[in-house]
């Protein structure tokens, strides 16, 4: 939920509401389709869709799922000195291996969460090129081990903006998930890379992008949509729905304590992420609020009263550098 666009984004009715619930829904939903669902035109929804975009930083993306493909996936805290701080955030915001990253409060310390590729690409990243990376002045890397809310569950959907029939007629019919891990073929790799830079890419654009037919395009997107090897997810500005502050929360609950706090900040409207971790803390959870004091009447409410919560180290965003894309200032 991010964009570096240089003017305030227009707020949200309630059809743009629905509209973005839709793409978080099925990104790949034909606009025929939504319009049908939403009892509007195909142009209405196309309009909107051009003006989401232009104007609230939408955009629709395939996205590899660590949990399905077995790999893991860290959050790393970089503290820099101040001079370098916005140009290694940059840096690590045009790697195709990260998302969220974020420049902190204070300007010196840059969030990253890292989503390796190769098994090996972690370790390139933070036991080499990191450590001989000027102005770090600490590294510290916090594990992910279990998904409590994001990923391909949206944050809109706490909003609940589209009716339960909607909603139905909507989520794509997927066979249940099996037990063994999800695989990206090696032939499939051209195929998820243009997915990664168009999650609505039409059938003719993934022909020319990876030289296949259109039968083996629509079969193996298909095969890794229904695996959920890859899904499709959608990103924007928060600010679109009135929610302007946004921190990063590193929370210890006690061990027994930590599922129970987990899925409680997962039933929050105001959680947009979280995870348990391994590391100085045990829970990582991105919070959104309409303002600081929505901010502190969470962390002191619904935050503090949660059983089992011993600490909170409450880090709030400077400037979001990248959420799933990276795109230039402008």
């Amino acid at each position: 939920m991010e964009s570096h666009t240089s003017r305030t984004p227009s707020p949200l009715d309630e059809l743009d509401m629905k509209l973005l619930h839709a793409l978080e829904t099925d990104g790949r939903a034909p606009f025929s389709k939504i319009a049908a669902v939403l009892g509007v035109s195909d142009q209405t929804v196309a309009r909107r869709y051009r003006k989401l975009t232009a104007e609230g930083g939408l955009n629709v993306v395939g996205v590899r799922n660590a949990e399905r493909l077995g790999t893991d996936f860290w959050m790393l805290r970089l503290r820099c000195t101040p001079e370098g701080a916005q140009t290694i955030a940059g840096a690590l915001a045009r790697r195709p291996d990260t998302s969220w990253v974020a420049l902190m409060s204070g300007g010196t310390e840059v969030t990253c969460l890292t989503r390796p590729r190769r098994p090996g690409d972690h370790d390139d990243l933070l036991l080499g090129k990191l450590p001989r990376t000027p102005h770090i002045v600490e590294i510290r890397a916090f594990q992910l081990l279990h998904s409590f809310f994001g990923g391909p569950r949206g944050w809109l959907s706490k909003f609940a903006p589209l009716s339960e029939a909607q909603l139905a007629a909507l989520t794509p019919r997927l066979p249940p998930v099996t037990g063994a891990p999800a695989r990206i073929a090696p032939e499939d790799e051209a195929l998820v890379t243009a997915l990664e830079a168009d999650g609505r890419a039409t059938y003719p654009e993934l022909q020319r992008a990876t030289g296949l037919s259109e039968s083996s395009v629509k079969r193996r997107l298909s095969a890794l949509l229904e695996s959920r090897a890859v899904f499709v997810d959608v990103e924007y500005t928060p600010e679109l729905l009135g929610y302007h502050v946004a921190a990063s929360l590193w929370i210890t609950a006690a061990p027994a304590s930590l599922h129970s706090v987990g899925e409680a900040l997962a039933s929050h409207y105001e959680i947009a992420f979280a995870s348990a971790t391994a590391g100085p803390s045990n829970l990582l959870a991105t919070v959104v609020a309409r303002d600081t004091a929505g901010l502190y009447a969470y962390i002191s409410g619904k935050l503090g009263q949660l059983e089992g919560v011993q600490h909170v180290e409450t880090a709030p965003f400077l400037r979001r550098v990248k959420q799933l894309t990276y795109r230039q200032s402008r």
